[in-house]
């Protein structure tokens, strides 16, 4: 099999449906590469403007979720009243300011007021609006309006933790800082115990984040 044919078979991954110009994003790349310094037609180079135009699709899907199609009538009516926690779900992002990757997990809770949430739906709602171009900061926001819209629970408490390679490859260079963002609502706000149960059963076990 010849080199190129390798190239495309390892190469196909998931398809993802778009909207975006990918024949723009080609060219931009292509031009990128000449500005560079590099010569966009060595062997190395001729197919990585393709790849790319095919690469952004999937890395921000979220902004072409609909979050309706997303939950999908997984909202149950179960008389629970003690706190759901789903935590270390993994994320990746691209930072808006440098288009550099940040990545980590995220912390997500809630007490019920009369529904739940199916479960594999929270790691699915991270991942609407981790894949788009973000700060940590609003992303945490998000989560946390988007399941107390979704829900109206007695409350929400939403922890991400991220290492940000925009940090870790340019400028400062601190390799091993990582940005701790949350957002709280409801009795995660109001309440300090109920606050605390929530943090300590995050803590508890943690693995240090790795690149």
């Amino acid at each position: 099999m010849q080199q190129t044919d390798l190239d495309d078979e390892f190469d196909e991954g998931e398809s993802f449906e778009t909207d975006m110009n990918t024949k723009a994003i080609e060219s931009a790349v292509e031009k990128m590469l000449a500005a560079f310094g590099e010569d966009p037609e060595r062997e190395g180079l001729l197919r990585t403007p393709r790849r790319v135009a095919r690469m952004y699709p999937e890395l921000l899907a979220g902004y072409r979720v609909d979050p309706e199609k997303l939950v999908n009538n997984a909202l149950f009516n179960v008389t629970y009243e003690d706190m759901v926690i789903v935590r270390d779900i993994e994320f990746y992002s691209l930072c808006e300011h440098h288009m550099l990757p940040f990545l980590g997990r995220a912390h997500v809770a809630y007490i019920p007021n009369g529904k739940v949430l199916g479960l594999s739906k929270i790691p699915r709602i991270v991942d609407m609006y981790a894949r788009r171009l973000q700060v940590q900061e609003r992303m945490t926001r998000q989560i946390a309006d988007f399941l107390s819209d979704l829900l109206h629970p007695q409350g929400v408490a939403v922890v991400v933790e991220a290492l940000h390679m925009c940090a870790m490859m340019r400028g400062v260079k601190k390799h091993d800082a990582r940005m701790t963002t949350s957002a709280m609502h409801g009795g995660f706000r109001k309440n300090i115990a109920t606050r605390q149960e929530f943090l300590d059963n995050i803590s508890r076990g943690a693995a240090p984040l790795k690149i």
